[in-house]
């Protein structure tokens, strides 16, 4: 990343870490709870591999073509997982977002090869508006598990709360308010936290 192989690495402990609880978290619960912790590991290693730094591995060219592939079926399960269930919306962008950063990032996309994790000196080829978007999501998502994870009744709390919910429609009941509450304990918030954090980091390097 653009903040050097300290911060590559960082990116990448923290996305396989949050990954591999996800991974275990597949071992429990109802049949839809395995399946949202499946997606949340897909998308926790994806994104670990994604940030390795440039000066340790230089991915195969043919990476960028298969994280899009992955990522798109994942996305199209997604989809289908929504019509039912609201909280598959927060998956279903996440996946998307994934296959913008692999097609922004392939080598030849606007000039520059490289990615959030080998991300070249001229960055990546990512359209504006697209990435301007994709960054509000992830800060209110962001600000949104960040209020769950603090203390009810404090100012922080208050505000991480109600910052989203003007955007959600009914706080919980959203793709970011589902994604939050969703699943239910402060650690699995927390893994969703860091990826939500870590996906932020990514786009900004577009």
């Amino acid at each position: 990343m653009h903040g050097g192989v300290l911060a590559g690495w960082l990116m990448v402990a923290l996305c396989a870490v949050s990954g591999t609880y996800c991974l275990l978290r597949t071992r429990t619960g109802t049949p839809r709870e395995r399946r949202t912790a499946g997606g949340e590991a897909l998308m926790g290693f994806g994104m670990a591999a994604m940030a390795l730094p440039a000066a340790v591995l230089t991915l195969p060219e043919g990476t960028w073509a298969v994280y899009g592939v992955v990522f798109g079926a994942a996305a199209l399960q997604a989809l289908r997982s929504a019509r039912r269930d609201a909280h598959h919306l927060h998956h279903l962008i996440g996946s998307l977002a994934m296959v913008y950063m692999a097609v922004a990032m392939a080598p030849g996309a606007a000039g520059a090869g490289g990615h959030a994790g080998h991300g070249a000196a001229g960055g990546a080829g990512g359209v504006p508006l697209l990435t301007g978007a994709l960054l509000a999501y992830y800060a209110l998502y962001v600000l949104r598990s960040a209020g769950h994870l603090i203390p009810a009744g404090t100012g922080v709390a208050s505000f991480a709360g109600s910052t989203a919910e003007g955007v959600v429609r009914g706080g919980g009941g959203g793709a970011m308010g589902g994604a939050a509450a969703g699943g239910g304990n402060e650690l699995t918030t927390a893994c969703r936290l860091t990826m939500g954090i870590a996906m932020f980091a990514m786009l900004l390097t577009l």
